[in-house]
């Protein structure tokens, strides 16, 4: 499990076809690999990678099939930017919020401006996504934990502080760049509970009749 509060930035150092699938070398000099060990987990862009090797500067990753149809690793490059953070652990200060590291799909960025001093991203999100992302929730872009400030249809809006840009990959965002996205999982387990025995997917009649919300009479 993760937070979604980014540690440092790597990148991609090699890249090796596998069998179907691949490999990937992550160089992060300034993420402290002496306390990395085999099977350890480290969200790369918002992806649970497990470190399969270990170098003085960086470690190595599979990527399967599932991960590359789900994430913007499919188009992995080298020398491509990565946010990089390490599994959570348990008694430290939980900042965020729970993250899994497991791609829901890819967004692209819509629109890109200057607020102030913030920055003001607009996202355009797969429609099958869009029920998952509600305003002033949770979302994890890139495996950064941010808040929705609006949604409108399949797209949402973010405003990025200073710090968090410039601590993060979203410095280098432009209108197209593709993200990967991580809905809150709440909303996905509260969806799959509601669904259990009953054909039909999550609405507000399914939700009232649950006791989630209130109707008036």
């Amino acid at each position: 499990m993760f937070t979604g509060i980014v540690e440092t930035q790597g990148s991609i150092a090699a890249i090796e076809k596998r069998g179907g699938d691949m490999r990937l070398r992550i160089s992060c000099a300034s993420l402290p690999m002496t306390d990395v060990k085999l099977g350890d987990s480290i969200a790369s862009n918002g992806v649970c990678l497990t470190v399969v090797a270990i170098e003085s500067d960086g470690f190595w990753a599979d990527v399967s099939n599932e991960t590359l149809s789900l994430s913007t690793f499919a188009k992995a490059v080298v020398g491509q930017s990565l946010n990089l953070e390490r599994a959570m652990l348990v008694g430290s200060r939980f900042d965020g919020h729970i993250v899994s590291g497991h791609i829901d799909g890819v967004g692209r960025v819509a629109a890109c401006h200057k607020d102030a001093r913030s920055l003001r991203l607009s996202i355009q999100a797969p429609s099958e996504l869009a029920r998952y992302i509600a305003s002033k929730g949770s979302i994890c872009v890139d495996g950064v934990s941010l808040t929705v400030n609006r949604v409108e249809a399949s797209s949402f809006e973010l405003n990025i502080v200073p710090h968090t840009a410039t601590e993060t990959i979203i410095q280098n965002y432009g209108v197209g760049t593709e993200v990967n996205l991580e809905v809150d999982m709440v909303a996905r387990y509260l969806e799959r509970l509601l669904q259990a025995d009953k054909p039909a997917g999550l609405s507000m009649a399914t939700l009232a009749d649950n006791g989630f919300i209130k109707t008036r009479k």
